[in-house]
């Protein structure tokens, strides 16, 4: 018989602040943390929208030292771990570290550093480049310092899936839980691509919204869609075995009860037509958990605000759930916190727990136009309350990578 998992600890950098409670906040009140891009000048770029992160203090966290030999989405994610192992009541140590390990993804890794050296080994010369270069980009760097800064001795992933990296990183972990290869998993994404070159590289693709007001963009699933706005940050969630959980007396935010995954090998960035794809995750999932689709009541999806994204997700819902879909309660929360990329399944799935926990579903908000083609209740512009056994979060990655996690509310037993 598989083991349990639980979740005991969140932790999250995001665009609407620093923190699990502030984020949570933002996103009932409907905040919008989109804005004109601060971190470069974007007078000659198509896309000038970005959700950046702009209460994050490093130094909160990092020694100065460690610090300068870390890229910003590497500190992200150490940030994040901290206050999710705080919250899970680990902060003085774990129980037993080789049976503690880590699945922090990104999908893009080091960008930022990546960018500063090749102009430094372009006008200075290749013995310019700092020797920190290689260890500071690359993508399993958030993984590996988060296992160094916390003494996290157990397996260590770092999965690479683009925008469903966070997602596979938690489905990972839990997997690693129920093998009883661990008792505790650091698990999440990170990412801080909000650079010149990332910026232009996919505004070239016309992914992104060329949108001129942050109240104009994202808007997932309504029929003005142009594009997704980038975002960065993390999300870190401790999972644990559950009775280990229940040994150590702490607070269950919810059970992890499934997860499903699922490859489209239909193209490098367009999802398969009629979300085959996805719809083979979600019931995946579903399968994993043990339930039927009529037992789900919330849906945190993809929904990254492009054409053809958030018509394929809809499709994808009505395969997976049938008429039942019309009964979802279905929220781009894309649409206030930006598209995280390899973070974005792990800030969601902090949100997903969050919603179970406090019986209330988040807002797509600038919801106004319908479109036919996408014709579920996306809870526009406003959250509500609702009552719920289980919920779903979507993440859908360049690649055809899908993942669907299964979160179930935690009742005491």
């Amino acid at each position: 018989m598989k083991k349990r998992v639980v979740i005991t600890g969140l932790g999250a950098i995001t665009p609407l602040g620093t923190g699990t409670e502030k984020f949570w906040g933002g996103l009932c009140k409907g905040e919008n943390g989109i804005g004109i891009i601060t971190r470069f000048d974007v007078t000659n770029s198509k896309a000038k929208l970005a959700a950046e992160v702009k209460d994050f203090e490093a130094e909160d966290f990092i020694e100065r030292k460690e610090k300068r030999r870390m890229d910003r989405f590497t500190q992200f994610a150490v940030a994040a771990s901290a206050m999710a192992i705080e919250d899970a009541g680990l902060n003085s140590g774990f129980p037993c570290p080789e049976r503690t390990g880590t699945a922090i993804s990104s999908g893009i890794g080091g960008m930022e550093t990546f960018e500063e050296q090749h102009s430094r080994f372009l006008e200075k010369g290749p013995d310019r480049v700092s020797p920190f270069f290689i260890p500071m980009m690359i993508g399993n760097m958030a993984a590996g310092n988060v296992a160094i800064m916390f003494n996290a001795k157990g397996p260590s992933t770092a999965v690479v899936t683009a925008c469903a990296s966070g997602g596979h990183s938690i489905a990972d972990a839990a997997r690693i839980i129920q093998d009883g290869r661990a008792d505790i998993m650091i698990a999440g994404g990170t990412e801080a691509a909000v650079t010149p070159l990332s910026v232009a590289g996919f505004a070239s693709m016309q992914a992104l919204s060329t949108a001129g007001s942050p109240d104009d963009a994202p808007r997932p699933f309504d029929l003005r869609r142009n594009g997704f706005v980038m975002g960065e940050g993390a999300g870190v969630l401790i999972l644990e075995e559950y009775q280990h959980a229940l040994r150590r007396g702490v607070r269950i935010y919810a059970e992890v009860a499934g997860y499903g995954t699922s490859t489209d090998a239909y193209h490098i960035t367009s999802p398969s037509p009629d979300g085959e794809g996805a719809a083979r995750a979600i019931t995946e999932a579903l399968a994993s958990a043990g339930i039927e689709g009529s037992q789900v009541g919330y849906v945190n999806a993809h929904g990254t605000g492009t054409e053809l994204n958030d018509k394929y997700e809809t499709m994808a819902l009505k395969r997976a759930f049938g008429e039942h879909a019309y009964k979802l309660a279905v929220s781009s929360t894309k649409s206030m916190h930006g598209h995280l990329l390899g973070a974005a399944g792990a800030v969601e799935a902090i949100i997903l727990a969050k919603a179970l926990q406090e019986g209330f579903v988040p807002p797509t908000t600038k919801y106004g136009v319908p479109d036919p083609e996408c014709d579920l209740d996306y809870v526009p512009n406003e959250g509500r309350k609702m009552d719920l056994a289980y919920g779903i979060s979507n993440s859908l990655g360049f690649g055809g990578h899908n993942v669907t996690l299964v979160f179930k509310h935690y009742e005491g037993r």
